[in-house]
């Protein structure tokens, strides 16, 4: 996908386009209303290896962010780079402007990269943006799993709003990555409160997020073993 050929940003994320990181850097540049080109990265292949993205991403992960002569790699920091460069009100903010929300949101970010993998292992990423039909059906949850579905909606119930709105009052990009996660939970039909569902479902509707989701997908194809 190019939404803009000319453009000085460019975003490098996976061909599949179900990366998690690469959904945020997306609807963080989407939101700023920054023109950006996206440039697919096929990790299937090994092209994330190649000496050419190695010297764009020094993780040899996706997302990466190029802007002109700079480049950088994980969303989180990408996200903070749009926030630095590119401040509200001339762009949509991606954090609260509260000093101690901010630092929640922070917080929301980098609890969902970095916990909760059982989940991420055993509700992978193609269950949310692929028909399930062309798909292995998934197994029941571990117990492990489970206890840490139970982690996440314990948090997810301390958080949300009773409204199921935003966690701080205005959108943040916290909104996108909680809702992330908690998507691999309602497109496997994983029971959640009324209050967490309508969270997770209502921020995935936002125009932003759905831009991504309804992006053109190659047929999935499973890994060999």
């Amino acid at each position: 996908m190019s939404t803009n050929p000319s453009a000085r940003l460019i975003l490098y994320g996976n061909a599949t386009w179900n990366s998690p990181y690469v959904l945020s850097a997306f609807v963080g540049l989407t939101e700023k209303k920054l023109p950006f080109d996206v440039r697919e990265v096929a990790l299937h292949e090994g092209a994330q290896r190649s000496s050419d993205y190695v010297r764009t991403s020094f993780t040899a992960r996706v997302p990466a962010l190029v802007d002109g002569s700079f480049s950088l790699s994980e969303s989180s920091a990408i996200i903070e780079y749009l926030e630095d460069k590119w401040p509200a009100p001339a762009h949509a903010a991606l954090l609260p402007r509260d000093l101690e929300q901010r630092a929640r949101a922070r917080q929301m970010m980098a609890w969902v990269r970095s916990d909760l993998m059982p989940i991420r292992e055993e509700r992978s990423t193609e269950y949310v943006f692929y028909p399930h039909d062309c798909l292995p059906p998934y197994a029941p949850l571990s117990a492990q799993a489970l206890r840490a579905v139970d982690k996440l909606v314990s948090v997810a119930e301390r958080v949300v709003p009773a409204d199921a709105g935003p966690l701080f009052g205005a959108w943040s990009i916290a909104d996108t990555d909680l809702a992330m996660m908690l998507q691999r939970l309602v497109r496997t039909h994983q029971p959640l409160p009324a209050r967490v569902q309508a969270f997770a479902e209502r921020e995935w509707q936002r125009p932003s997020v759905q831009a991504f989701v309804n992006a053109r997908r190659p047929p999935f194809r499973p890994v060999l073993s």
